[in-house]
């Protein structure tokens, strides 16, 4: 680990706004970023898609369960894997604790 430079307290200031202007730049093009992303156009879904649900069949329109939004997590698993991805699982250990935030948010 590399020693840090010590330095008083007015150094320190400067650094750090110095620091800031670029943190701020990240966040615009982030922030641009993001918004590209919303504006993306979206692909009708034509083909009737069928899924096997704890209660049997349900088709795709019927995840949605009457809301605009539908979350969908691939979680990667390879054939020679015991489990799945370390950060797949991770994430997926967390969702069920999401629903009712995303459930607010119509999702």
């Amino acid at each position: 680990m590399s020693q840090h430079k010590i330095v008083s307290r007015e150094e320190w200031t400067a650094a750090r706004k110095a620091l800031m202007i670029s943190e701020k730049e990240l966040t615009q093009a982030r922030e641009a970023v993001s918004r590209q992303r919303r504006e993306l156009p979206w692909v009708k879904v034509d083909k009737d898609y069928v899924f096997d649900g704890p209660g049997g069949k349900v088709t795709l329109g019927d995840l949605f369960k009457g809301r605009p939004q539908l979350v969908v997590q691939h979680v990667m698993f390879a054939p020679e894997w015991d489990a799945a991805c370390k950060s797949c699982s991770f994430w997926v250990d967390g969702f069920e604790r999401m629903v009712p935030h995303l459930a607010a948010r119509d999702t």
